[in-house]
């Protein structure tokens, strides 16, 4: 029954990638540009262009700050990538990073409201990256870098960020999108077991871009470090990894997890990092077999497993469950708790746009975090639902007025705005891409597919 069980899932994980063979093409991309404004005839011309564009060119020569008011830069998102590692394809290039990108931008509009443009570098120098995005930067009002290889996107994204004139949101969504919704999960899932995130025993498996940061986003957000032990393809990591040591200047995120966390030192594998453990993160190599039965039997009761790898998990949910776990969550909308990063970053963006952020903070991810998981807690948690997913529209401007929030709160944002006017805002800007796309499709503008 398992084997047919797990034949089944194989082969319905493999009809989006048929469909994508044949929709792609079909469409030739999934963006374009589409007008804004009003042309009521030829003569309008003269204001959207020559003569008339001169004023507000001459206006925001007089004051930068005044291209937030006379272009689209104020909700322009540039998604940045060398095509390093994208999804579990590793380095393909930055020509066939581009439908993935596309496929994000499609993302940010239809939840988030938010026009994003790909940007694939031929490049895979960090400092030519970080060139290139200080370079548009006068177009954009956020960049969001995707699918760089590790270390190097912890290099490029601190970079940026520690940029004094890098005046405009840099964010990682492999780092700090999938920790956003990883830690949202956590606090769910610890109130329906009836533990807390400050006392929780919790283990990382798999120790790239996304559990760096997943581990620095859950201690922002109440998380003690030293309950936190982090496995790689080599095992545990504590203070005798040599091969850490001596690699802490290219990769001091690792070591640092070596050094501070793993309050007891333990050394070993998996097994041994899940003994008494309550949650476990993975973020690792697609499974099943990543994570074996065996290795979970002695998680503590209640346990939390988030097998986060696409499009296999690193365990099967039933696996797990079979082991004694109690919460399960995976990447894949066919298994109960997606935990995807998809609810975070159009919100999330949303909100720092709407204030004219000059960055994006931890702070505001543990807001976002927290913000995501009342949106589940508010229509009622169980051990099948932690997390909203997708369809449920309204996560996005809840998240939007919650990062827009500490924004101003922590004293980033160019405009202040009240919680009311900043819903208000994202949820008519969220509610007209949508109606934007369902009337396109109404009157052909995008032709449906052949059957």
């Amino acid at each position: 029954m398992k084997k047919q069980s797990e034949e089944n899932l194989i082969k319905e994980a493999s009809k989006p990638a048929e469909d994508a063979m044949k929709l792609h093409p079909f469409y030739k991309g999934k963006i374009k540009i589409s007008s804004k404004v009003c042309i009521r005839d030829f003569n309008d011309f003269a204001i959207w262009y020559t003569p008339g564009v001169a004023e507000p060119c001459k206006a925001i020569n007089k004051n930068k700050d005044a291209v937030f008011e006379h272009t689209n830069k104020g909700n322009a998102v540039a998604i940045v990538s060398d095509g390093t590692r994208v999804l579990g394809l590793g380095d393909i290039g930055p020509e066939a990073a581009m439908p993935v990108m596309e496929g994000k931008a499609l993302l940010f509009k239809y939840l988030g409201g938010v026009d994003a443009y790909p940007i694939c570098l031929d490049t895979k120098d960090p400092e030519k990256i970080i060139e290139a995005c200080k370079l548009i930067k006068p177009t954009f009002g956020g960049i969001n870098l995707e699918d760089i290889e590790k270390p190097k996107c912890f290099f490029v994204l601190d970079k940026l960020r520690a940029d004094k004139d890098m005046d405009i949101p840099v964010w990682h969504d492999d780092q700090q999108g999938t920790a956003t919704v990883e830690v949202a999960g956590s606090i769910n899932a610890l109130k329906v077991v009836g533990k807390k995130l400050n006392e929780a025993s919790i283990v990382l498996v798999g120790t790239g871009a996304a559990n760096i940061a997943t581990s620095r986003i859950l201690v922002a957000a109440g998380a003690e470090k030293k309950n936190i032990i982090a496995v790689d393809s080599k095992g545990i990591l504590n203070a005798n990894r040599k091969d850490l040591e001596m690699d802490k200047s290219q990769n001091p995120f690792k070591w640092d997890l070596c050094i501070n966390a793993n309050r007891e030192q333990r050394s070993g594998g998996i097994k041994e990092a899940l003994s008494g453990a309550d949650i476990c993160i993975a973020a690792s190599k697609p499974g099943p077999g990543t994570i074996k039965k065996e290795e979970v039997l002695g998680m503590a009761t209640d346990a939390i497993m988030f097998a986060s790898a696409n499009p296999t998990p690193e365990i099967w949910p039933w696996e797990a469950k079979e082991a004694g776990v109690r919460i399960v969550g995976t990447g894949r909308s066919d298994f109960p708790n997606q935990i995807n990063n998809s609810i975070v970053f159009p919100g999330i963006f949303r909100g720092a746009l709407d204030v004219r952020a000059k960055t994006i903070t931890d702070e505001m991810c543990v807001a976002a975090a927290f913000e995501i998981a009342k949106t589940a807690e508010d229509k009622g948690l169980s051990d099948e639902y932690i997390v909203p997913t997708m369809s449920e529209w309204e996560v996005f401007p809840r998240e939007a007025v919650a990062v827009g929030i500490k924004a101003i709160k922590q004293g980033i944002a160019r405009v202040k705005y009240s919680k009311d006017e900043l819903y208000e805002m994202a949820e008519i800007t969220i509610r007209k891409a949508r109606d934007e796309t369902e009337m396109m499709m109404k009157h052909g503008i995008i032709e449906m597919p052949p059957k």
